[in-house]
């Protein structure tokens, strides 16, 4: 009890600070892959308070990044960070679009704790209306296209407050900690490399949390299941040009060959065990009425309510476009732009969130609901059961408008934060303590 205190009342000396963490991220929205200023403050907020630093190319497995920009964006946003104040020892690190951290606080023997924080903004521009109380107060994002539509600029605050309480208790508690804060699990594009890299292994237990627009504040669910497995891709069918009225029987319509793709990708059979889907979001093709299409893009996903049928409904698209493509005479290439695995949290471990979350003023307990979404976080919660360890996701309410995510009008209730860091911290001490 008297720990359960002590973090709470830490908690309560750190949340200001932590609003300002939020804001300041929330003013400098960076999209997947391109947080340098955000992950070169956090990595060096960490390294302030005693962590263990790892970023950069320790913490991500170069050949598990999906969907990445070009290589001329990445280093215009890059120089942007600069500019907006990252810091540079850290910049450097994480140059090319290695913008994940890792802070690991080692207190001896003991079990081994990770705690998973997504840092990216949404590519979506942020409004400029004076009711968005993130305009009208002066920390609505600068960067044109980037904005935090999701919450992630609290995750990553939740984080640094975390890290404060939990330094301030290290000689306390005995174990290891593992701060993991990913970039880019917008398009599901993150994840995958840090458990590539092997930042999970070892950890007997792994938390993750999303705070929730529509949910009311300290609203929690403490062990979110039922995320789609789901594989994001663009595929590139190549043709030839040739004059559409003088010579089309010299032509290789792309577009022709994608429409075809198109239609039949959405004709696929669904699975009798479960949820499947798929959805062609966009088609780009052409380039004038009379001329054969040479090149026509796709981007398109999958997802199914087992990974199973997740790659049952992929294999089947693949093969609808191999077929359109030989139909027409083209070729098709096929990117990687992001996935996740099906997961769901271990009911022994949501059991004990759901414990310590009933003594912390201001939680109330939400019903489970079954979504339809998807979340990267499912890998680390995979291969950590794969290893014997426990993992959950934990949902909290955050509402303040009922504004939609991924929304430009989206924005948080910051009471959650303190919330958030309260029940993330006396959780990680209780975890410790086993």
């Amino acid at each position: 009890m008297q720990m359960r205190l002590r973090v709470g009342q830490i908690t309560s000396e750190v949340e200001s600070r932590v609003i300002g963490y939020r804001r300041d991220f929330h003013h400098y929205a960076e999209a997947a892959w391109t947080e340098f200023r955000t992950s070169s403050l956090v990595a060096r907020r960490l390294a302030s308070l005693g962590y263990d630093v790892q970023s950069g190319h320790q913490v991500l497995r170069d050949e598990d990044r999906m969907g990445l920009p070009p290589l001329n964006v990445l280093e215009k946003h890059w120089q942007r960070a600069l500019e907006q104040g990252g810091d540079q020892e850290f910049l450097e690190l994480v140059k090319g679009g290695f913008t994940g951290v890792v802070g690991i606080l080692d207190n001896g023997p003991g079990p081994v704790v990770g705690l998973r924080f997504d840092m990216d903004a949404v590519d979506i521009s942020e409004s400029q209306d004076l009711g968005h109380r993130p305009f009208r107060e002066g920390f609505a994002s600068v960067n044109s296209g980037a904005s935090h539509a999701c919450g992630h600029d609290g995750h990553t605050a939740v984080g640094l407050g975390v890290a404060e309480v939990l330094a301030a208790l290290r000689d306390q508690v005995r174990g290891t900690v593992k701060l993991i804060f990913q970039p880019a699990e917008e398009g599901v594009r993150g994840a995958k490399a840090m458990v590539g890299a092997g930042v999970v292994d070892g950890i007997d237990y792994v938390l993750g949390h999303h705070l929730y627009s529509g949910w009311k504040v300290g609203e929690v669910d403490p062990g979110r299941g039922n995320y789609l497995a789901t594989t994001k891709f663009d595929a590139i069918i190549a043709g030839a040009p040739a004059h559409a009225g003088g010579r089309p029987h010299e032509g290789r319509n792309a577009l022709l060959a994608a429409s075809t793709a198109v239609l039949n990708l959405h004709a696929i059979p669904r699975h009798k065990d479960g949820a499947t889907r798929i959805n062609v979001g966009k088609l780009a093709a052409g380039t004038g009425r009379n001329v054969v299409c040479s090149k026509a893009h796709l981007t398109a996903e999958t997802r199914g309510s087992t990974s199973e049928l997740n790659d049952y409904m992929y294999g089947y698209a693949i093969r609808v476009l191999e077929a359109a493509a030989s139909m027409h005479d083209c070729t098709l290439e096929v990117r990687a732009m992001g996935s996740a695995q099906n997961a769901s949290s271990d009911t022994e471990l949501a059991g004990r969130v759901r414990e310590l979350a009933l003594g912390i003023d201001g939680f109330s307990v939400r019903p489970p609901e079954t979504g339809g979404g998807s979340e990267d976080f499912t890998y680390m919660i995979e291969r950590v059961q794969q290893l014997g360890g426990q993992a959950t996701s934990i949902g909290i309410g955050a509402d303040l408008g009922g504004w939609g995510h991924h929304t430009p009008e989206f924005d948080i209730d910051e009471r959650a934060l303190g919330l958030a860091i309260r029940l993330l911290s006396e959780l990680t001490v209780d975890l410790l303590q086993d």
